[in-house]
C-alpha cells in the first residue's frame, strides 16, 4: 500500500542528490566557553543522518542553531537553500523536529494537537484532514483520534510526536534522542516508521541518539562530535575500519574516551523554546 501521494525522491531511483543541509566554519560561544568550534559537513537530500557525541559535545547546541533556536557566533548554515540569518521563515517551513523531551498538550486530543500544529503551519484545511487521517492510521493512532494525550502511554505520545513532525511534508525532520527511555519493541516501531516515512516522502532525518546499536542500524551516515569539534565523518563501517573496531560503540568510544561527561553548559529544554518558530 502506497501511504503518500507526495513523493519527493525514493532510494534505489537514480536521482541525483545535493545537500540540502551545508554547514561551513559553524561555532557558537558562550562567555569564554566554546560549545560548537568552528564545525563543517553536509547532509544530503534523503539521507538518514546520525550525530553522535557524549554528553556536552556540543549536539543539541547545534541543533539549536539549524533550527534557529541559537544565533551562531559565526559560521554558515543553509537548510533546503536557505540562510537562516536571512530567511529564517523559509528554513522553519522546511524542517520538523521531535524533541527530547515531551512536547504535547496533554489536554487536548491526539486529532487536536495535530491540526493545531497544521493551523500554525497554514496546511490548508482539507488538505490538513486528510494529511492527520493518513499518519495517525499510519502511526496505528487513528482509533484513538478522540482521546485526551494525557492517557497516552510513552510509546503512543512519541508516536504521535512523530506524526506532527511530517504534518507539513518537512524536507528535513530533526529527531533529537527520539527513543530514550522506550522499550525495545516500542524502538523497533518508531524506527520503522520512520524509515517507510524517509523512503516514501524522500524527508532527510537529522538524529542525535545515545543508542549506538540503533544509529548503526538506520544511518546512511555519521559524524561525531567531541569537545565542540567534529572528530569523525564517514559510514558505520568507514568509522569501525578507521579504529581497527568491530562495532560502532567501541569505534564511538575509541574516538571519544570513557570517561563520563557532564554537561558544560546546562541548557533549557528545547520543547519549552518551540514557540520560538510558531509565532
Amino acid at each position: 500500500m502506497e501511504f503518500f501521494k507526495h513523493i519527493h525522491s525514493r532510494r534505489g531511483f537514480k536521482v541525483k542528490m545535493e545537500n540540502i543541509i551545508e554547514i561551513k566554519n559553524l561555532t557558537k560561544k558562550f562567555k569564554g566557553f566554546t560549545a560548537v568550534d568552528d564545525i563543517s559537513f553536509n547532509v544530503k537530500q534523503g539521507e538518514i543522518f546520525a550525530f553522535l557525541g557524549p554528553n556536552g559535545a556540543g549536539k543539541t547546541t547545534t541543533i539549536k542553531m539549524l533550527t534557529t533556536l541559537a544565533d551562531p557566533t559565526s559560521g554558515k548554515i543553509i537548510i533546503n537553500g536557505f540562510d537562516p540569518a536571512k530567511d529564517s521563515d523559509n528554513v522553519r517551513a522546511s524542517f520538523g523536529i521531535v524533541f527530547q523531551d515531551p512536547s504535547l498538550d496533554d489536554d487536548l486530543t491526539a486529532y487536536e494537537n495535530l491540526d493545531m500544529h497544521g493551523m500554525l503551519y497554514k496546511v490548508k484545511e482539507r488538505n490538513r484532514r486528510e494529511r492527520i487521517k493518513t499518519l495517525l492510521e499510519f502511526v496505528e493512532l487513528w482509533d484513538r483520534r478522540d482521546d485526551l494525550v494525557k492517557h497516552f502511554s510513552g510509546g503512543m505520545k512519541r508516536r504521535l510526536e512523530i506524526a506532527r513532525g511530517f504534518l507539513h511534508h518537512p524536507k528535513v525532520l530533526f529527531l533529537d534522542e527520539p527513543t530514550i527511555g522506550l522499550d525495545p519493541q516500542t524502538r523497533n516501531h518508531i524506527w520503522n516508521y520512520l524509515r517507510k516515512m524517509n523512503k516514501e516522502e524522500g524527508t532527510t532525518v537529522f538524529l542525535t541518539t545515545h543508542y549506538m546499536e540503533e544509529a548503526d542500524k538506520v544511518s546512511d551516515k555519521i559524524a561525531i562530535i567531541d569537545h565542540g569539534k567534529i572528530i569523525a565523518q564517514g559510514t558505520s563501517k568507514e568509522l569501525k575500519k578507521q579504529t581497527n573496531t568491530n562495532s560502532l560503540e567501541t569505534a564511538f568510544l575509541a574516538l571519544t574516551g570513557k570517561e563520563i561527561r557532564e554537561e558544560k553548559v546546562r541548557n533549557q529544554a528545547m520543547s519549552g523554546r518551540a514557540r520560538a518558530w510558531r509565532k
